[in-house]
């Protein structure tokens, strides 16, 4: 009996902590998700699981829909939900 209410506190003080850490970083809706996928099918990605190119094809993309958001914004940053690198 000891030994389950030790694993019940233990449980109890973990489990604030796991919750936590699950919230690193900026909430994306999916509506942001589909936008982003919308721009880079655009900008000639086609999402395939075959893709031979893959990495390779979605950052090429990811650079246009960047460089055609620079262009517009001036700040270079595309609408929110982005976090694609251009760094070659």
């Amino acid at each position: 009996m000891k030994c389950f209410a030790l694993s019940v506190i233990v449980w109890l003080l973990t489990t604030p902590l796991l919750a936590f850490a699950q919230q690193s970083g900026p909430i994306i809706t999916k509506a942001q998700v589909k936008e982003e996928l919308v721009q880079l099918e655009q900008a000639g990605y086609t999402p395939s699981m075959r893709s031979r190119h893959y990495p390779d094809d979605i950052r090429a993309a990811q650079a246009r829909v960047n460089e055609k958001f620079s262009g517009q914004t001036g700040n270079g940053a595309p609408g929110a939900g982005s976090s694609g690198s251009t760094n070659n």
